[in-house]
């Protein structure tokens, strides 16, 4: 099969070759399948941290940490501080010591949504055929686009993360194949900036090398579980038969055998609706403290909400999800009269929830979310009956929420969010 080459400054198509023979840029994209695949995945590279350094150009060069205070847990960081080790979901207290210069902030879920729903325009400008996994990462089906938009979807998505560098300011990672596990794959191989290609070719050789945990649903308990049973990688998976894995591990193990395979028959999926908003945060020591409990469902509250707010919608489901320090997770929820989005609400709600397992504590782990969810113009509300202000709470909040968006997040705080 012939190599055929894009270049990623001034997306012309060529013959393969180390430099453009167009602008003569060596940033070149050679693959024999280049022009035939459709299936992307398009992540955004350090999406927090990078609408944190546009926003503010003083900590562009500087290591950035989005997250909690000390006791919480790492959202995301810049790649400067991700060199020093930092990574996502690690305890505050333990990326502060890998990079003590590091700058923290919190999180801005409002300012990260705006963002998220720039890009999914640019995304619609190219297909409808979109599915988001979360604010920063996506699927596109990009098949039969190619007499649309006049060029195949390699340079069509080339397009697209250079738009988001030119009219936003954050840039993406591209990974294309021929179905999404591999697309996500690919997505991973070469950030930041990167776009990478799995044809189908290639695609047993490439998997059979690597670890079992780069796939998609393996967890640290899974890669355990499989380890310890002799398999560590793809080709390990490939030597078991598809009857043996199913009675090992159940579904699991049906959908192990595909993907070692590089089998993933799912379409995207654009109709795919957003289930549940939750945030969680992880402690550096179990705590059995019912205030600091309290503090951490305030702030967890405001979150979700935040969120919400940000994608117009409410949830008449109100979640607490607690792990004991056994790892055994609980988790317990209340239906409401009325959906909501508001964190006084969200709160009133986690609250009860939160009293009803306090003699199950210490916790090493705390999270609340809603769920059941709808647009807000769907919403036909007839007020809290039982409580009849909270409606005045609520406008409380919002006109809280205006100032905060003018003057900070911090800007308005909450006795309870200091504890």
């Amino acid at each position: 099969m012939t190599q055929k080459s894009m270049c990623r400054d001034c997306f012309a198509l060529f013959d393969a070759a180390p430099r453009c023979p167009k602008c003569f840029s060596p940033r070149v994209l050679s693959h024999p399948e280049l022009t035939t695949l459709s299936i992307a995945h398009m992540d955004c590279d350090a999406f927090y941290a990078s609408v944190e350094k546009r926003d503010n150009p003083e900590i562009k060069d500087k290591p950035l940490i989005i997250g909690g205070g000390k006791r919480g847990v790492v959202s995301t960081a810049c790649y400067i501080a991700r060199i020093k080790g930092v990574h996502s979901a690690m305890p505050m207290f333990k990326a502060l010591k890998l990079c003590p210069e590091a700058v923290i902030l919190p999180p801005r879920m409002s300012a990260y949504a705006e963002v998220s729903a720039q890009v999914r325009r640019f995304m619609e400008d190219l297909t409808p055929a979109i599915e988001p996994l979360s604010l920063d990462e996506a699927f596109l089906d990009l098949t039969g686009t190619k007499k649309l938009h006049n060029a195949p979807p390699a340079v069509v998505l080339g397009k697209l993360v250079k738009r988001m560098e030119d009219e936003l300011g954050i840039s993406g990672s591209i990974g294309l194949s021929h179905n999404k596990f591999l697309a996500k794959l690919a997505s991973d191989l070469d950030k930041p900036k990167g776009f990478s290609i799995i044809g189908k070719a290639e695609t047993q050789d490439f998997l059979e090398p690597l670890p079992i945990k780069k796939i998609w649903g393996v967890g640290k308990v899974m890669q355990g579980t499989l380890e310890r049973d002799g398999i560590r990688t793809f080709a390990d998976l490939r030597r078991r038969d598809r009857k043996t894995l199913v009675d090992h591990y159940g579904t699991m193990g049906d959908r192990l055998w595909h993907l070692s395979r590089g089998q993933d028959y799912r379409n995207v999926n654009a109709s795919t609706p957003v289930k549940s908003i939750s945030k969680e945060t992880t402690f550096s020591e179990d705590t059995s403290d019912a205030s600091l409990l309290d503090g951490h469902i305030w702030r967890l509250s405001e979150q979700v909400s935040y969120r919400a707010k940000a994608k117009d919608i409410m949830g008449k489901t109100v979640t607490l999800k607690v792990k004991q320090s056994d790892h055994q997770i609980l988790t317990r929820r209340i239906t409401l009269a009325d959906p909501t989005q508001v964190a006084d609400m969200i709160y009133s709600h986690a609250k009860p929830l939160l009293d009803a397992l306090i003699d199950k504590a210490p916790f090493r782990l705390i999270g609340v979310g809603i769920s059941g969810l709808t647009k807000v113009d769907d919403v036909h509300s007839l007020g809290n009956l039982l409580d009849p202000d909270a409606g005045k709470r609520e406008k409380v909040e919002r006109a809280a929420d205006k100032i905060k968006e003018r003057f900070g997040k911090d800007a308005i705080l909450k006795g309870r969010s200091l504890r």
